[in-house]
């Protein structure tokens, strides 16, 4: 079973930038989907991002589209998400989630593998 750990959040203001990595404990294949996911107090698990493996294509929730950036690195098994011009309402615990069968986008319930969250706090 695969195991994702995330790392990269914090404390920024608004308009800052952070970057998010999501690092995978064995190897994934083409097949592999990766997608980032966040929850606000109060609020559902949104999506926000999601690239394959193999190839490269990209998804993106309409908020985020201009400002963040998903991308990978086979090699080190690890994806990230450059988030530039922060604003308050992207406050959230982040998730990277992954899925073996490839056919996965914006639906988290189509991720069977999550990691355990990291906290992006953008002040105004």
């Amino acid at each position: 079973q695969v195991q994702l750990v995330e790392s990269g959040g914090g404390l920024v203001q608004a308009g800052g930038s952070l970057r998010l990595s999501c690092a995978a404990s064995e190897r994934t294949f083409s097949s592999y989907v990766w997608g980032w996911f966040r929850q606000a107090p109060g609020k559902e698990r949104e999506f926000v991002a999601a690239i394959r493996r193999s190839g490269g294509i990209t998804h993106y929730a309409d908020s985020v589209k201009g400002r963040f950036t998903i991308s990978r690195d086979n090699a080190k098994n690890t994806m990230y998400l450059q988030m530039d011009s922060l604003k308050p309402e992207d406050t959230a615990v982040y998730y990277c989630a992954a899925d073996p069968t490839g056919t996965a986008r914006v639906q988290a319930s189509r991720y069977p593998y999550w990691g355990q969250g990291t906290q992006v706090t953008v002040s105004s």
